[in-house]
């Protein structure tokens, strides 16, 4: 059985306030492989970088996005396995780790 991966979009007071219903809308509306699903979260904590988005269970966490980076994380990520470094969490990654090569 595949393991269900999981996208918490923030819909918390900062999140919203800088678009994370909209970023949450178009993860819905994607095209999502078959063992993702997508949540509605609570505060991810980390509301000076929102919106936000984790991840589980691999614990990626995205920051700043923006509708037009909902797309990119969808294939790239979410389809293709390869995080989309210019998005991820600072404090939480160290972008050297997803760098190939």
């Amino acid at each position: 059985m595949t393991a269900v991966r999981t996208v918490m979009v923030c819909q918390n007071c900062a999140c919203l306030s800088r678009g994370g219903e909209a970023v949450f809308n178009a993860f819905q509306a994607s095209d999502l492989p078959h063992d993702v699903i997508i949540e509605a979260s609570s505060c991810l904590g980390q509301c000076n970088l929102a919106p936000n988005v984790r991840i589980v269970p691999e614990e990626t966490w995205y920051c700043r996005l923006e509708l037009e980076d909902v797309p990119q994380i969808v294939q790239k990520h979410l389809h293709q396995g390869q995080p989309v470094v210019e998005k991820l969490h600072p404090r939480i990654h160290g972008y050297a780790r997803y760098h190939v090569g």
